[in-house]
């Protein structure tokens, strides 16, 4: 395969901005909200991140593919951003422990990937413009045929993407002879979530989004867990509704980005769609019961009103976001409810938050011997 292809490529943005391209061989047209990460690395486990289903994501980094990919370098199953833009993309790989190409990768998936757009520009288009929808294509040149093509897609607002990635039966993850159970609910979960549980000694069973709560508490957890996913949270009233029946149970309960968001419109917290979000692995926030800082890992397009926080006298803020002092962390005063916005599995990313497990693990310990709730 010839690192250069001679076709071109072309993504249009919803205010008509046009940027082109190269084909690198994987052809196609994909449709989305366009995003930009800004990690140097972890691209596997990004581009499989379910909570990035349904966008186009844009690299930052220059070099892309150049390490190839590894089995269990894995979020999810499968890919499931709609498709991927970056300046240089390499079909060849170095490391010696890689299962394969990037390209393989992504055409096994028949995903569509172009290369050799100006990134940079793009990016900075997008930090000053905001999240948009966007276009990509190596199929045609017929700019107007894709504008409109491009002017059907839904905006991300409003949009319910969960029961498109979430399991649609129940299973299990851990060792059975431990001490405490979670229920999952799945949203959209990250496997490295269930992997730091798991080495914590939790068992857990993962339930469908639309289980009902009478199902889960069947199964008598020692605490519930709402996972990430993708979407606009406010568009999902029922989950909203079980996720406020879930924390009245009084239950320990740990929430993690939509989770999180989730948490917040079940307990009178509004939510809105930020300008461009936050995307990295280097996001500072500050943990205020502790007064330290933390490097973290974020994927969210939506965020927590800072102003329904500040008036609501029934939860703490716990978490800062630092370069934009928006909403990274609560808690309930009077239930065994927290939650965060950012992804302390940080896969790929930092470890600074991964004391959130262990701070879960210890609310639960806590509610079984009948301890106050926060110590």
């Amino acid at each position: 395969m010839n690192q250069k292809s001679s076709k071109k490529a072309v993504i249009i943005l919803e205010d008509g901005t046009l940027f082109w391209g190269r084909s690198t061989g994987l052809d196609g047209t994909a449709t989305g909200e366009v995003c930009f990460n800004t990690g140097m690395t972890g691209y596997q486990e990004i581009f499989t991140d379910p909570s990035y289903f349904g966008q186009i994501m844009v690299t930052t980094n220059a070099h892309i593919g150049n390490y190839g990919v590894k089995n269990d370098e894995v979020e999810s199953e499968s890919i499931k951003i709609a498709g991927l833009v970056c300046k240089n993309f390499s079909h060849y790989y170095s490391r010696p422990s890689a299962n394969g190409s990037l390209y393989d990768y992504f055409k096994e998936q028949d995903k569509v990937l172009i290369s050799d757009v100006d990134t940079r520009a793009l990016v900075r288009h997008i930090r000053d413009k905001g999240a948009m929808n966007a276009i990509i294509s190596t199929e045609t040149d017929d700019t107007e045929a894709l504008r409109k093509q491009l002017a059907e897609v839904p905006s991300m607002e409003g949009l319910e993407l969960s029961s498109y990635v979430a399991t649609q039966e129940a299973y299990f993850a851990g060792n059975e002879l431990t001490e405490f159970k979670i229920a999952v609910l799945d949203l959209g979960v990250k496997r490295n979530i269930l992997r730091n549980f798991a080495k914590r000694n939790c068992y857990m069973k993962v339930f469908p989004m639309d289980t009902s709560l009478e199902e889960i508490l069947d199964w008598k957890p020692d605490g519930l867990f709402v996972s990430n996913g993708p979407g606009d949270p406010a568009a999902m009233k029922n989950t909203i509704a079980k996720v406020k029946a879930m924390q009245e149970t009084g239950l320990p309960m740990f929430g993690i980005c939509l989770g999180h968001q989730l948490i917040a419109l079940a307990n009178g917290l509004s939510t809105y769609k930020m300008h461009n979000g936050h995307r990295g692995i280097n996001h500072p926030v500050k943990n205020l019961l502790t007064g330290k800082g933390e490097i973290t890992t974020q994927n969210h397009g939506f965020e927590v009103s800072m102003e329904d926080i500040q008036n609501n006298t029934e939860v703490e803020l716990t978490h800062i976001h630092l370069n934009d002092k928006t909403v990274a962390g609560f808690r309930l005063k009077n239930k065994p409810v927290f939650c965060v916005q950012y992804h302390p599995e940080a896969f790929p990313g930092p470890h600074d938050s991964s004391y959130l497990f262990d701070d879960f693990i210890k609310l639960m310990k806590n509610h079984k011997k009948q301890e106050p709730i926060w110590q």
